[in-house]
C-alpha cells in the first residue's frame, strides 16, 4: 500500500502533494509499469484523507499520462519506455552568476536614481487613487498611441516646459525609446538611410542595424553635425540629440539647427529625429529650445523619456510626430497594442497634471547641481588635479574629464575596475576608432551616493596614473 506523510506538504494542497509523490515514485521506478494502484477508497482510508483528494490526484496523473484506468478493474502505472530513472540531485540554476549585474563601489557609467530621491509616497498615493477612481478605465484596452489622459498631460507639460504647442493626437507612448525607434523605422521605411552622430550612443546604431536598415555615422564639428559629410552620405533620416549630445555634452547652436532644418526641407523623404536627451537637467540657464519648436515644415520627430526625470526603471517614453505623419501612423501602425500598462499610464497622467512632475524635476535639478558641485570639489582636492581638465559640466548629468596620462583608455578602465570604480571613455563611443580621442573620461554622477563621492573620486584618481 502506498504510504506518504503529509507533514512536509508545505503550501501544496493535499491532492497536489499526493499527485507529486506518486509521480515521483513512477519516475524513480518505485512503481513499475503496469503496476496496479490501490482503489480510491482504499488509499483514502489508508492515508486518512478524503476520497475526492485521491480522485483529483489520480485524475491529474491520468491527464498527464502517468496512469491509465481500466473499467471495473482500477488504476495502473503507464509504461513510458523513454523515461529515465529520476535521480535525487540538488537543483541547479540555469541563471549563471555572470549574468547578474556587476556590483561596483561607484558606477560612473550607468544612469540610475538614488532610492531616496524617488517620490514613492506620492506615486503610491496616486496609484491607489487610480485603482479606486479609474477602475473601470483600467480594464479597457489602451489605444495604440496610449491613453488620452496621459497624452493630454504630456501635451500640457511640453507646452509649459518647452513651449511646444502639441496636439495629444501627435503623441505616441511606448515602453522605452528602443520600442519607439522601431516604430519610426516602420513609419519612415527600411529602405531609408539613417544617420547618427559620431561619436554617439552606440545602442542607437545597433538598434538600426538590428532592424535591418542602413546606418551611417556623421562626424561632429565644433558647431555640430558636419553638413558636408551629411549631404555626401545620402542619408534620409538624421538622428541627433541637439540640446545635450551624448557623450560630449555639446549643445548645437541655433545657426546649425536652422541649417539642419534646411537640409531636411530639400526632400519629402527627409526627417530629423530629435532625441531630447537629458534636457530637463541643464544646470546653467534655461532649458535649450528644442529643434521641434522652430520647425515650421513638419520635419522633426521629437522623442523623450521619463526614465531620466523620474527613474531609469520607469520604462515610459513618448514621441511627438509631425502632423504629416499622423495619418500614416494610424493607417499603418495603429494595430500595435500600447506597450505601457494602463495602471502606469493613468498614474503618470495624475502625477503630471497634479504638478508633481514639475516639483520633482525642480527638486532633482537642485539635487544634481549639489551633486555636481560636490564631485567637482572632490576632484579639485586630489593630488593630480592639475593634470585634468573638466568640460561641459553644466550641460546635464555627466561631464568630460580630460586626463594627462601615458596609459591607454583600456588600461584606465581596467585600473579603475580593480578599485571598484566603473568608468567609460569617450573613445568607446566612436564607430570609427581611427577618429577616437583618448584620455577623456565620461563622468556620470546621477547615481553616486554623496557619502561615497570623496572615496570614489580618490580611488579613481589613484587609478589614472598607475601602470597595470
Amino acid at each position: 500500500m502506498l504510504t506518504y506523510s503529509f507533514e512536509e506538504k508545505g503550501s501544496d494542497s493535499l491532492y497536489e502533494y499526493l499527485y507529486k509523490q506518486i509521480k515521483k515514485d513512477i519516475l524513480s521506478f518505485q512503481l513499475a509499469p503496469d503496476e496496479k494502484l490501490p482503489s480510491k477508497r482504499a488509499l483514502a482510508k489508508h492515508l486518512n484523507i478524503s476520497t475526492i483528494t485521491v480522485e483529483n490526484a489520480y485524475s491529474q496523473l491520468i491527464a498527464e499520462g502517468y496512469l491509465y484506468s481500466v473499467p471495473k478493474s482500477g488504476y495502473y502505472v503507464s509504461n513510458i519506455s523513454s523515461r529515465k530513472p529520476l535521480k535525487e540531485s540538488k537543483a541547479v540554476s540555469s541563471y549563471e552568476e555572470k549574468n547578474l549585474p556587476e556590483s561596483y563601489f561607484a558606477d560612473f557609467v550607468n544612469n540610475s536614481t538614488v532610492q531616496d530621491n524617488f517620490p514613492f509616497s506620492t506615486w503610491t498615493k496616486l496609484m491607489r487613487e487610480t485603482m479606486s477612481d479609474d477602475a473601470k478605465k483600467l480594464m479597457v484596452r489602451s489605444p495604440s498611441a496610449g491613453v488620452l489622459e496621459l497624452r493630454t498631460a504630456i501635451s500640457h507639460y511640453l507646452y509649459q516646459f518647452q513651449g511646444l504647442n502639441v496636439d495629444p493626437e501627435q503623441i505616441i507612448v511606448g515602453a522605452g525609446t528602443e520600442y519607439l525607434y522601431g516604430l519610426i523605422i516602420q513609419l519612415l521605411g527600411r529602405n531609408q538611410i539613417y544617420a547618427v552622430e559620431e561619436p554617439g550612443y552606440q545602442k542607437i546604431s545597433k538598434i538600426y542595424r538590428a532592424n535591418d536598415v542602413s546606418c551611417v555615422h556623421i562626424s561632429l564639428e565644433d558647431n555640430g553635425i558636419d553638413l558636408n559629410q551629411l549631404e555626401k552620405s545620402n542619408a534620409d533620416v538624421l538622428h541627433i540629440s541637439p540640446s545635450h549630445h551624448f557623450p560630449t555634452g555639446f549643445v548645437t547652436p541655433i545657426s546649425r539647427r536652422y541649417e539642419l532644418l534646411s537640409w531636411a526641407s530639400k526632400s519629402a523623404e527627409r526627417f530629423i529625429i530629435e532625441d531630447d536627451y537629458d534636457s530637463e537637467f541643464r544646470l546653467l540657464g534655461k532649458p535649450i529650445p528644442s529643434l521641434f519648436s522652430i520647425d515650421v515644415l513638419d520635419k522633426v520627430i521629437y522623442i523623450n523619456t521619463f526614465s531620466k526625470s523620474l527613474s531609469s526603471t520607469i520604462r515610459i517614453s513618448y514621441m511627438v510626430l509631425p502632423k504629416t505623419l499622423i495619418q500614416t501612423y494610424k493607417k499603418e501602425l495603429s494595430f500595435y497594442s500600447c506597450t505601457v500598462s494602463n495602471f502606469e499610464q493613468y498614474t503618470l497622467a495624475k502625477f503630471i497634471e497634479g504638478g508633481y512632475l514639475e516639483k520633482h524635476i525642480n527638486r532633482m535639478r537642485n539635487f544634481y547641481r549639489s551633486q555636481r558641485d560636490t564631485i567637482l570639489s572632490c576632484i579639485k582636492k586630489e593630488k593630480n588635479y592639475e593634470k585634468t581638465l573638466i568640460r561641459e559640466e553644466n550641460a546635464g548629468l555627466h561631464f568630460l574629464l580630460e586626463v594627462q596620462t601615458n596609459l591607454s583608455d583600456q588600461e584606465l578602465i581596467e585600473n579603475a575596475l580593480a578599485k571598484g570604480i566603473h568608468i567609460s571613455c569617450l573613445s568607446q563611443y566612436f564607430h570609427d576608432k581611427s577618429k577616437a580621442k583618448e584620455h577623456t573620461l565620461i563622468v556620470n554622477y546621477s547615481g553616486i551616493e554623496t557619502k561615497k563621492m570623496q572615496e570614489a573620486i580618490h580611488r579613481l584618481f589613484q587609478s589614472l596614473w598607475e601602470s597595470i
